[in-house]
């Protein structure tokens, strides 16, 4: 998941999802053209970045480690298994997306 969002510094891209869509050089132009006042990147490609990447030092980007969202087997499982009961008895799953509202 990439956004664009606005903060009270502009606009401000947070990558969580897949790190080869983002277009890095891009990214950088508008870092450094004042396009994006920040970006919070979860992911990246390659991942690890080699030690020069230039994502490691740009003072607009923070890097997280890869963590956007982290389970635990024991709770997952659980989950897994209400949601598939849920399911078979024609309930509303949890954490069910509707389409309908376009994402």
């Amino acid at each position: 998941m990439t956004g664009i969002t606005q903060s009270i510094f502009g606009q401000a891209l947070i990558n969580c999802g897949w790190g080869g869509h983002l277009v890095q050089d891009d990214l950088l132009w508008a870092l450094d053209t004042g396009q994006l006042s920040q970006a919070v990147l979860d992911v990246t490609n390659p991942e690890p970045l080699p030690a020069d990447h230039p994502f490691w030092n740009h003072s607009l980007i923070a890097l997280t480690p890869h963590i956007a969202s982290s389970s635990r087997a024991a709770t997952g499982g659980e989950m897994i298994l209400k949601n598939i009961m849920q399911y078979e008895n024609g309930m509303e799953m949890i954490g069910e997306i509707d389409r309908s509202f376009g994402y």
